[in-house]
């Protein structure tokens, strides 16, 4: 049983994840709506590439972090998922940026007009299917691992270790995938950036 500061701690940190997840939704809800125009000579093209290697990075430290629990080494465990939560929110923090003031890119675009002809789309075929598959996983289950990460972390933090040990279980793989399709996903999508 917790303690009742813990328990007070827990409950103001889990009203706080929920409150940063509907942010978060909010703002990836606008962000291919509302475009903010940068003042003359800034370019955040180059914030593509960087999201991918931040979310590579990410999968690397998720899997150290892995190996250390598995290790019984829970002091390097935590250091690693404090790593991978800063990543996280520095990806967040440069992808909210970069849609908020930079055209969309369309799989299959080679004209870089904003829409796909005929002649586009027959010439990328069925991989615009497997692209389209695997952003779509990629954007669900990021929005719906972003509280179950939080959580997750709030059970450590707040010392509910077997709680968390059994959220971790299934939220681990879920920011696993996330963390590997994204640079997937740029890599596949890198040949139609303007």
């Amino acid at each position: 049983m917790m303690e009742q500061p813990q328990l007070k701690l827990a409950k103001q940190l889990n009203a706080g994840a929920w409150v940063v997840t509907a942010v978060v939704l909010v703002l990836v809800g606008l962000m291919r709506r509302v475009k903010i125009a940068l003042p003359e000579g800034w370019d955040f093209s180059f914030l593509a590439p960087f999201h991918a290697g931040v979310n590579a990075v990410t999968a690397v430290v998720l899997l150290i972090a892995f190996y250390f629990i598995r290790q019984k080494n829970i002091q390097a465990h935590r250091n690693a998922i404090y790593t991978a939560l800063g990543l996280s929110v520095l990806f967040l923090l440069s992808y909210v940026a970069y849609h908020f003031t930079t055209p969309e890119t369309i799989f299959g675009d080679v004209d870089g007009n904003g829409r796909l002809d005929p002649g586009e789309l027959a010439a990328v075929g069925a991989s615009r299917t497997v692209y389209l598959v695997l952003l779509l996983s990629h954007i669900v289950l990021a929005a719906v691992s972003l509280p179950l990460i939080l959580f997750t972390f709030i059970r450590a933090f707040t010392g509910q270790y077997e709680r968390h040990r059994k959220m971790a279980r299934w939220v681990f793989p879920l920011w696993l995938y996330v963390a590997v399709t994204g640079p997937l996903c740029y890599w596949m999508l890198r040949p139609f950036y303007a």
